[in-house]
């Protein structure tokens, strides 16, 4: 009598047959994994050939390079090896050229390649598919709606909204010092940029900086930058299912959702505001929106109004990038100005005669502080806000020097070293505001902290005009000097921070 399929023996007979071709098709998985990345490595190799760089481990590239918040140092010791350009494996089957010459960037941004979104698309459950993700005809669209939100009658407004949170901060430090001298710049810049933020582009009042403790959002977007940093340099966590169950996935969603619950609350807000047609229609009689607004009132060109998710990805977006990078620019500025106290004191000489006691500062001040800016510029040069962007080629590229790079690579434009390169800058690690004085020269594109091109920063204007209203009425109130037992240490995350925080003497005036 033959034995049922259904019963235990006939289960155990069928167990190792399954098993057998389980095995036999990971070991085909493997195979075809195996074949795609030796396949990728060569075509790699062929590509990036006339780039070299320092060896590399055929597996983990170079990884052991760039270890323990060593990044940026790493990197200007190769841009001072490689002039030009130079290749950096992440791991065996992902390089890219790192670009740190003004002409071979002067091209590349001359062009309309897209984003590498190999490593950009990881920001995207944070920030959403705005301004800073999107390509091609749907950024365009997105970029022509917006613009009108950065034209100089809607900026003019806003100097006495950001001196107002200038001043609240100051008068925050006021109080620290009175009670230990040394203050970390940091997360204080960070809230003033918020509320900044909030009140010019958003309307919204919610006065960041009241609070003693964390400003959840600010907590949320420092979580994000350390985390994306992690996430980009781990192949393990590329593929979005196996990151959501990482504790470092975990906590990403956790932040994702900390940040996106305050920008819900700051939409929410304007949309009741504009609930009443009455509001709504002043609204757009009003010449020149504000950002926000013209989102809300927004027409695509199908007469459709913006999505809800295309609404709060572009608020996420601004949100960012409208306070983060402001803080890192504002903060290592006010660090370099510490760190060389003559020209800290013939900034507050020449704002002094502009501004006197500083109780009112306006548009037309921001253009007659020509050694501030200057100062200003230098800062930015030595620490660039953003330290680098990506763009995937869409096409092949020919650079001046006659080198070559197909379709599909990925070039990593490295503004930081850029601004350190001895090519390009006499002596780049010293303080010179005189290299932005207005005799003198320089290549087109030697100078990118907002980097350049179609895709330059849209918020431009705006985050040079906060710059030099923080500065100003800084230097009005306190004399800085740096703090020798915690020298900062830059490091290089979604915007340019320091490890150990940025730590400053102030002494009130």
């Amino acid at each position: 009598m033959s034995i049922s399929m259904s019963s235990p023996m006939g289960l155990l007979g069928i167990i190792p047959g399954l098993f057998q071709v389980a095995l036999l098709l990971s070991l085909v998985l493997l195979l075809i994994n195996v074949a795609q990345f030796y396949m990728r490595r060569q075509w790699l190799l062929k590509a990036v050939q006339e780039f070299p760089s320092p060896p590399s481990h055929w597996l983990f590239g170079h990884k052991y390079e760039f270890q323990n918040d060593q990044e940026l140092q790493q990197a200007l010791k190769w841009v001072h090896e490689f002039p030009c350009a130079c290749t950096r494996w992440m791991w065996g089957s992902k390089a890219f050229l790192m670009v740190h010459d003004p002409d071979y960037l002067k091209v590349i941004l001359g062009r309309s390649d897209p984003k590498a979104m190999g490593s950009y698309r990881l920001l995207s459950p944070w920030i959403g598919e705005g301004l800073l993700l999107l390509n091609g005809p749907t950024w365009f669209q997105h970029r022509r709606m917006l613009t009108p939100a950065f034209h100089y009658d809607i900026l003019k407004p806003y100097v006495q909204l950001t001196a107002d949170s200038v001043q609240v901060m100051l008068e925050k430090w006021e109080e620290l010092v009175t009670q230990d001298s040394h203050v970390e710049l940091f997360e204080h810049v960070s809230l003033m940029t918020l509320d900044t933020i909030m009140k010019c582009a958003f309307s919204y009042h919610g006065n960041a900086q009241s609070n003693r403790s964390t400003h959840p959002y600010i907590q949320a977007v420092g979580d994000l930058s350390n985390l994306f940093f992690s996430r980009v340099r781990n192949a393990l966590y590329q593929t979005d299912m196996i990151y959501r169950f990482t504790p470092e996935g975990r906590l990403n969603h956790q932040a994702c959702e900390l940040a996106h619950k305050h920008t819900d609350q700051v939409i929410n807000q304007r949309k009741a505001y504009l609930q009443e047609e009455r509001e709504l229609e002043k609204i757009k009689r009003k010449k020149n929106l504000d950002f926000l607004d013209i989102l809300l009132c927004a027409k695509m060109e199908d007469g459709s109004s913006l999505s809800d998710q295309d609404l709060r990805a572009e608020v996420d977006t601004f949100m960012f990038e409208g306070h983060d990078t402001t803080a890192s620019g504002i903060s290592w500025i006010l660090y370099a100005l510490a760190m060389h106290p003559k020209h800290q004191q013939t900034c507050r000489e020449e704002i002094q005669s502009l501004l006197g006691d500083g109780s009112s500062i306006t548009w037309s001040h921001l253009s007659q502080m020509p050694y501030t800016t200057m100062c200003i510029k230098e800062g930015l040069r030595l620490y660039p806000p953003v330290p680098s962007i990506s763009r995937v080629l869409s096409k092949p590229i020919t650079f001046p020097d006659g080198r070559s790079l197909p379709k599909g690579i990925i070039v990593s434009l490295n503004i930081h070293g850029l601004h350190h390169n001895p090519k390009v800058w006499s002596n780049p690690e010293v303080f010179d505001p005189f290299r932005f004085a207005p005799d003198s020269t320089q290549h087109s594109h030697a100078f990118l902290p907002f980097s350049g091109g179609s895709r330059n920063c849209i918020g431009k204007q705006f985050a040079m005009n906060e710059m030099k209203v923080a500065v100003a009425l800084t230097l009005l109130r306190f004399e800085l000097a740096p703090d020798p037992t915690r020298v900062p240490n830059p490091i290089s995350r979604v915007v340019l921070r320091s490890t150990n925080g940025i730590h400053l003497h102030l002494k009130k005036l």
